[in-house]
């Protein structure tokens, strides 16, 4: 039965080594404190900034929807894993992985605990929020070899001590081989300066300060005189019907208008600047953050950043662990896990051709090699699996002469002597000449 869900229960967190200063008790409590921005930054509050949202969404999303294959060690032969391909009674596969990635993401560590049959197979996963678990150490044991335990914090307040055995433990970077950092509280300040541009822009706009100008007048108006004023204005020269039209005014009236100034550029460029901020924290390109004022939207270029946001980003730092951990913990010592990174790392139809055509002429690859980079079933049989040598396309190994030296040495001498003999009595022998027909230019001339 599990006894952790995902209902928000702050687990509270002793320390005495750590000072009772306002911050340190805030951060204690599970809370934290307002940054030089003055803005309280939290794991779920920093989704309020769009381009958070974003990387996280991205970074979720695309991990989870990976096929996480399983072989034998050493071999490409794929098993099953039942655990792997329904870990939840409620939750979808893509959803708890998809989970699973938000809380490494948010909170820099993630934790599913381990639900065991009566044999001791792991048949479930089931998530905890990553703020009602503390992870400790302790002195290793047999029962206990890596000296990891977690105190979690169940739906009733009460601790509970588990270990390795019972939790399932995905960390991201961290410096002290026990927990991960949590990317959202190390880059706090700048997502608490992204978040007080939003709000401060917002203030901007809701107290009205963004006017399209000013009507001036040398007279003194009440308050009747003035909307009567306005509402002509805008009755005679708003709308697009309006657009170019030539403005008269009478009565030392007079309009100004009013454009952004300077400092309010640089605030909207200060605000795209923390969107490169967070592109930077999370590792992803820009462009998949929907920012693509100084790159181009479209075309190989954009091509080449996904494929390097797959290798030098997603697929170390997100993947790579995830593979380990779950080979680690919950496959048999002969099996191995491994995303199927084909689909996001090959380019165009026409580069993945040329590719395979290469691979193919020079024997590395076979028919069911590309197939199976193509998500395509395989021939099957010796010909699906058959590799081809250059120039005479033939199976690797083979020599293609050899039919043709066996024939040949099959003749006795008598055959090849008279073969030979054959072909130069034709070649001595000249050919008979036509017969002459009668009648022709000599007997005329005779």
């Amino acid at each position: 039965m599990n006894l952790f869900g995902l209902f928000e229960h702050r687990a509270s967190v002793e320390n005495p080594a750590v000072p009772l200063t306002a911050s340190n008790l805030v951060s204690l409590l599970g809370g934290a404190a307002a940054g030089g921005a003055g803005v309280q930054v939290t794991e779920t509050s920093s989704l309020h900034m769009p381009a958070v949202w974003r990387a996280v969404a991205v970074i979720a999303n695309v991990a989870a929807a990976l096929p996480l294959h399983t072989y034998t060690e050493g071999t490409r032969d794929r098993t099953e894993v039942p655990l792997l391909r329904d870990p939840h009674p409620e939750l979808t596969r893509f959803e708890l992985w998809r989970l699973v990635y938000v809380h490494r993401l948010l909170w820099g560590n993630a934790y599913l605990q381990k639900l065991r049959n009566g044999g001791g197979q792991v048949v479930q996963l089931w998530p905890i929020r990553p703020e009602r678990v503390k992870v400790d150490r302790e002195t290793p044991t047999p029962e206990n070899p890596g000296g990891k335990v977690f105190w979690v914090t169940g739906d009733n307040g009460v601790r509970h001590r588990l270990t390795s055995r019972e939790i399932l433990h995905l960390p991201a970077l961290g410096y002290d081989g026990v927990t991960g950092c949590s990317p959202v509280r190390a880059a706090a300040e700048g997502i608490g300066l992204g978040l007080a541009a939003e709000k401060a822009a917002a203030r901007l706009y809701g107290s009205g300060n963004m006017i399209s100008g000013v009507l001036q007048s040398e007279q003194r108006l009440t308050q009747e005189q003035a909307d009567q004023l306005k509402a002509g204005w805008k009755a005679k020269l708003s709308g697009y019907e309006s657009a170019g039209d030539i403005a008269v005014l009478d009565s030392g009236a007079s309009f100004q208008p009013v454009t952004m100034p300077y400092k309010d550029s640089q605030f909207l460029e200060s605000r795209q600047f923390q969107v490169v901020e967070v592109s930077r924290m999370f590792g992803v390109p820009p462009f998949l953050l929907m920012s693509t004022e100084k790159s181009t939207s479209w075309g190989t270029g954009l091509e080449q950043q996904a494929q390097g946001f797959v290798t030098w980003d997603l697929a170390p730092t997100w993947l790579t662990p995830t593979e380990q951990r779950v080979t680690k913990e919950l496959l048999p010592a002969e099996q191995d896990a491994k995303y199927a990174l084909q689909g996001l790392l090959r380019g165009d139809s026409s580069a993945r051709a040329t590719f395979y055509r290469a691979m193919r002429d020079t024997g590395a690859f076979s028919a069911d090699d590309i197939r199976d980079l193509e998500d395509r079933p395989p021939i099957g049989g010796p010909e699906g699996d058959m590799r081809l040598q250059p120039m005479y396309m033939a199976p690797l190994g083979s020599d293609p002469l050899a039919d043709q030296e066996a024939s040949a040495g099959s003749e006795d001498r008598a055959a090849r002597a008279a073969r030979h003999l054959a072909a130069a009595h034709r070649l001595l022998t000249p050919e008979p000449e036509p017969p002459r027909m009668e009648g022709g230019d000599d007997d005329q001339q005779e």
